[in-house]
């Protein structure tokens, strides 16, 4: 297969994803190896960002998609208004950036730093597929634990959690968000405004 219609193929297939499409996916469906994957999907990356398109190639982790520039979120969101889902509320935010830097975390540790109860925010951040149960500690009761998900990372405009920011001295003594977790709870926000994210609903928790 020639490098145009090798490109176009993986730009049809993310095209028609929607959502992110896995490096050995694109791999057994094209025929090639994932060296060959990864510099094509590069390399569509690289054109879409120097032309300056309304589109972008997105790598996350181990899969790409396609979306849209973080540029003209501005006006993907007035094209959308009237369907413009409801902002992350300062608790779910406060949970998932907790999630995001300690995971896995359990929902005990969650409620020990922000110290009020999550379990309606956790909730709600599943049904958003923000995060994800990836399995139960080893203690007695053997709580779930939780982590972020693809979607996180798409809706925050994030290649790998790697991207994050430093989070120095993250717990304050009593159980209380620190200096910097607030500020990790505000980039969020910002990331989340950015991005064109799709966030939860408010809760209800102070």
């Amino acid at each position: 297969m020639k490098l145009q219609e090798l490109e176009s193929a993986i730009e049809g297939i993310l095209f028609a994803a929607g959502d992110p499409v896995g490096v050995e996916r694109l791999c057994l469906a094209l025929e090639i190896d994932r060296s060959t994957a990864d510099a094509a999907c590069q390399r569509l990356a690289d054109q879409y960002s120097y032309e300056r398109r309304g589109l972008r190639i997105l790598r996350m982790d181990n899969s790409y998609q396609m979306c849209s520039a973080p540029e003209y979120a501005g006006f993907i969101r007035r094209a959308f208004e009237s369907r413009k889902p409801p902002r992350l509320s300062q608790s779910a935010l406060e949970v998932l950036a907790i999630i995001a830097y300690f995971q896995p975390a359990t929902r005990a540790y969650v409620d020990q730093i922000r110290g009020v109860d999550s379990a309606y925010t956790v909730s709600l951040l599943l049904e958003r597929d923000l995060i994800e149960e990836c399995g139960r500690l080893a203690v007695p009761g053997r709580p779930i634990q939780y982590r972020t998900t693809q979607t996180f990372l798409r809706s925050f405009g994030l290649s790998t959690l790697e991207d994050l920011p430093e989070l120095p001295g993250a717990i304050q003594e009593e159980g209380q968000m620190s200096m910097e977790l607030q500020e990790a709870a505000a980039r969020l926000q910002e990331w989340q405004e950015e991005a064109g994210s799709k966030p939860a609903e408010p809760d209800g928790e102070g």
